[in-house]
């Protein structure tokens, strides 16, 4: 995805390409908020809301305007479009000029049936609400069972009520609207020539890998991470006796295969930041305001990924991640101090039961932004430090020489950044770019 630079000045056209209803409001705000946040549904409300009298098409208009309706920073308002892009609810095309040119696209929600059955979009809903949340929305959704059958179908065909007789047949040329849905794209990561000449010819039928077939193999070697070698066996176990892919079957291989891998845990989104409303404002330069910038910038997975020198986190660690995001519902910039906080005190070592315990407090105390994670860090810090001079005699040469962050017992508001202490700060940093 090549990067653009857009200005407040670029100016956008909204064109409808499908028919949005109450029903479709509803869909986008159960269950793709889960997913995308709210900054990302409010960016596809309000696009809706420019659209003309008749919701064909919107007159030119600034992003400038959007920046004003909806309060956010221009890249926030990029970031909340790529998530509608990535989930098929809009499409962009650009065009380069004096002032640059954008057309936005809008398309309808799946349905909640389509979205129920995503081998992507239904896995990371689960995970994002857990279960209890989980099951109320598709009790919503779900349609009353009614016994018939001790009942007769007394419908009446459409030849039973009318007639045909002769009349004037025309066409009408104008092309009317109707529900258009933007379908998600996965980047394959399947060889399929390797996949293909790995099975015999004499168990594939000649239409088993069609064009939705491997769509699917593509959408589900992404959510549970499973490269050409592992999805080869997946594939062969689920053809049927005629040669076809049991597409249910093969949904269940997979899942049952990374629950295996990852005992009993399914595969989420971590990649999520600090929202937006609970973001510290900027314009405070200090050394304080640059770590809460970082902290509420960058996903957990980012900031572990930079701490570890660029080195891919161990799965055990995104787990660990996860389960804060999820299970005990930290904020994405809260988790980052956390992590900050565990690998400074514990010789660089996450182990689960003791992060698991703090976070346990934070969320009894309610920590939800990153300056309360801070300073209650800090206050336990001088709580340690008062217990330190009462027991100098008892204190352990490991506790004495516990490494803290930075934040620690300082004057931060008009401090200097150390050069050491600037650069880690900018290895940082340049994940966001």
């Amino acid at each position: 995805m090549k990067t653009r630079t857009i200005l407040p000045a670029d100016t956008y056209v909204v064109i409808n390409k499908t028919v949005i209803d109450d029903s479709d409001r509803k869909l986008v705000s159960m269950l793709y908020q889960p997913i995308i946040g709210y900054s990302a549904v409010s960016l596809y409300f309000t696009l809706l809301d420019d659209l003309d009298k008749s919701e064909v098409m919107s007159g030119d208009l600034s992003h400038h305007h959007l920046m004003s309706l909806m309060q956010l920073k221009l890249d926030d308002i990029v970031m909340a479009r790529e998530k509608l892009e990535a989930c098929g609810l809009l499409k962009t095309y650009y065009k380069e000029g004096s002032v640059n040119q954008y057309v936005y696209l809008i398309y309808s929600p799946m349905s909640a049936h389509e979205f129920f059955n995503h081998p992507i979009l239904n896995v990371v809903l689960y995970n994002n609400l857990g279960k209890q949340e989980y099951d109320r929305i598709v009790n919503y959704f779900k349609l009353p069972r009614i016994n018939l059958k001790d009942y007769e179908d007394i419908t009446s065909s459409f030849d039973e009520v009318f007639t045909s007789c002769r009349g004037n047949f025309f066409c009408v040329d104008e092309e009317i609207k109707k529900k258009e849905k933007n379908p998600l794209k996965i980047s394959s990561n399947i060889d399929f020539d390797m996949l293909i000449s790995s099975i015999p010819n004499s168990m594939v039928n000649d239409k088993c890998f069609s064009k939705e077939n491997r769509e699917l193999i593509d959408t589900l070697s992404f959510t549970y991470q499973l490269d050409t070698l592992a999805m080869q066996g997946l594939v062969r176990d689920s053809l049927n006796e005629k040669g076809m892919i049991d597409k249910n079957l093969l949904r269940k291989s997979c899942r049952e295969y990374y629950q295996f891998e990852h005992q009993g845990e399914l595969p989420t989104v971590i990649y999520r930041k600090q929202p937006e409303y609970l973001k510290k404002p900027l314009g405070d330069q200090s050394k304080w305001a640059k770590m809460v910038y970082t902290f509420e910038n960058l996903t957990p997975y980012q900031f572990l990924k930079a701490k570890y020198k660029g080195a891919e986190p161990t799965d055990r660690d995104k787990r660990l991640i996860e389960n804060l995001l999820l299970d005990q519902k930290l904020n994405p910039g809260v988790v980052n101090v956390l992590i900050a906080y565990v690998l400074k005190i514990n010789h660089e070592q996450l182990k689960k039961s003791y992060v698991e315990t703090i976070a346990g407090q934070w969320k009894r105390l309610n920590i939800e932004t990153v300056e309360d994670a801070m300073k209650v860090c800090e206050k336990e810090h001088k709580k340690m430090k008062g217990l330190l001079n009462k027991n100098k005699s008892k204190v352990t040469k490991e506790v004495k020489e516990a490494k803290l962050p930075a934040w620690f017992d300082k004057e931060l508001d008009n401090a200097e950044t150390t050069p050491e202490e600037e650069e880690e700060l900018n290895k940082i940093l340049k994940e966001l770019v």
